[in-house]
């Protein structure tokens, strides 16, 4: 902000709280308990908006509304005043000859962004708009701040973000955006209550940072005298459940990871987790099918949405790919090899040796000595990443990930070296990880003591071995199958936003300088 224009806000602010002391000497509350509404703006354009001016006449209805100035229209003995609840807007009509002095006096005061009272009669002006023809006029609240430019908005993205109260006010696409955010929670909500899910809660600090392979946020607990950390998941809660006869249950909730932030990651977001006993990886396919297809026509009205610039199709059946025939099948996309129109086979990413080979190919070199020394799990996640998830655009199950990556998946009993788990990818990013859990705690305790192998060479995201968990799992879990949906990124296709901080009211930002 240039110094003139910084000096423009702080002249407006003087003259601000000076028409505030005015209003005050004129005997108005300055920043009154209560105004009794009849009506929001809202509901008056939702009942009276179709009436015409003849059958205002002869109803004469009669209303009480409030709201914030968006615009004042003075015309010499009598004015127009635009003003909003957010989502709708209506016009006032004032006439000096038809309000007291004191009240003539305090319109005079106001200022855009201003929030006030009016009641009046609903009638329609001779353009045709309908409008309150005032008869009294309430103060409210003054805005010291003016709010900003209603001709260009708010555009500063980090102003935005930082100022997301600005930001509702100058845009009322902003507000939309989180309309539909609340809508698609209620709908998850209402699917799973009516197949007999149970809604629960659980910690949101956990004693152990358990739950998923992540960095946490680590605090202290001053009377217990114990380290505390932030929710990485919810996974081992929810499945302690399992055990104890909860046989569907599901939660929405706020998981903590501290890494770093991108326009698809901030370091708290909203996740949907559910899990059933009796059931495998297989079911939650056709779940997950019903529930975001159903969510989709309810919140867009239709089964495809344009986001950014593609158009995405969630008409049923999705598409299924396994995470080695993804890559063959995208590989052309990434046009690296060194022979034109030659990639990698299906039987050849099933060796380590051929993902390092394919892995050099995209770069033309040598793959770094990091790489060589990572697993085949590891090396093939990477080839995929790099070259088939950007490309899965409509939605797509990605099936049979490697055992070393899922340390809480049921391994395939076909083959080994791969787990019972699928990905779902919209738009090119991860929404949707289900898997068959696992109910074996031998096992489990095998794969959380690889898990710790891995954070001893310094992997600060490995998971560590979760005591209570192993002997929640010894008292028998029925076979179950569980789901983690990121609602964030649900939100970005379903609203059409590049980043997550567009569909996060109040994102993480770096402190103001």
């Amino acid at each position: 902000m240039s110094e003139d224009e910084q000096q423009d806000i702080n002249d407006q602010l003087r003259e601000r709280r000076r028409s505030l002391e005015e209003i005050a000497a004129l005997g108005f509350e300055a920043y009154p308990h209560k105004f009794q509404r009849t009506h929001t703006i809202t509901q008056l354009i939702e009942q009276y908006g179709p009436s015409s001016a003849e059958e205002l006449e002869s109803t004469k209805p009669r209303t009480r509304a409030a709201g914030r100035i968006h615009a004042i229209n003075r015309m010499g003995k009598a004015a127009f005043i635009r003003f909003t609840d957010g989502r709708e807007m209506i016009q006032t009509y004032l006439r000096s000859n038809e309000l007291d002095e004191r009240t003539w006096s305090l319109f005079k005061l106001l200022d855009l962004g201003d929030l006030i009272g009016v009641e009046g009669l609903l009638f329609r002006t001779r353009t045709g708009e309908l409008s309150i023809h005032a008869e009294s006029l309430a103060f409210l609240s003054k805005a010291l701040i003016p709010p900003p430019d209603k001709h260009y908005g708010l555009h500063d993205i980090e102003i935005r973000y930082r100022q997301r109260y600005a930001d509702l006010i100058a845009n009322r696409d902003v507000r939309e955006v989180f309309e539909k955010r609340a809508q698609i929670i209620h709908h998850i909500r209402a699917f799973f209550d009516a197949r007999g899910y149970i809604e629960v809660e659980t910690p949101m600090l956990t004693p152990l940072p358990t739950g998923a392979a992540a960095r946490p946020f680590k605090t202290h607990h001053n009377a217990l005298d114990i380290d505390l950390y932030a929710r990485i998941a919810p996974e081992l809660y929810l499945k302690r459940l399992i055990v104890g006869g909860f046989e569907k249950v599901y939660e929405i909730n706020r998981n903590f990871r501290n890494e770093g932030l991108s326009i698809r990651h901030n370091p708290e977001f909203t996740m949907l987790e559910f899990y059933e006993a009796y059931s495998e990886y297989e079911d939650l396919i056709e779940l997950t099918e019903a529930l975001i297809s159903g969510l989709v026509q309810d919140v867009c009205g239709s089964t495809t949405v344009n986001y950014l610039e593609e158009q995405i199709d969630f008409n049923r059946p999705w598409q299924r790919l396994r995470m080695r025939d993804a890559i063959v099948k995208f590989w052309t996309a990434v046009d690296r090899s060194k022979d034109a129109g030659v990639g990698p086979t299906s039987e050849e990413l099933t060796s380590r040796d051929g993902v390092l080979k394919w892995l050099a190919a995209l770069t033309d070199s040598d793959t770094d000595d990091a790489a060589r020394g990572q697993s085949y799990g590891y090396l093939l996640g990477e080839l995929f990443e790099r070259v088939a998830e950007p490309y899965l655009t409509n939605p797509t199950f990605i099936t049979e990930f490697p055992t070393e990556l899922s340390p809480l998946s049921k391994q395939s009993k076909e083959d080994p070296r791969f787990v019972d788990r699928f990905e779902l990818f919209i738009g090119g990013m991860e929404i949707a990880n289900a898997f068959c859990e696992i109910n074996d705690p031998l096992d489990q305790r095998r794969r959380f003591e690889a898990q710790m192998q891995l954070r001893e060479r310094g992997d600060e995201e490995a998971m560590v071995v979760d005591e209570d968990y192993i002997r929640a799992l010894s008292y028998g879990m029925p076979p179950t199958a569980g789901e983690g949906i990121g609602i964030d990124r649900l939100v970005m296709l379903l609203t059409n936003q590049r980043s997550i901080r567009d569909v996060i009211l109040f994102p993480h930002m770096r402190p103001e300088a």
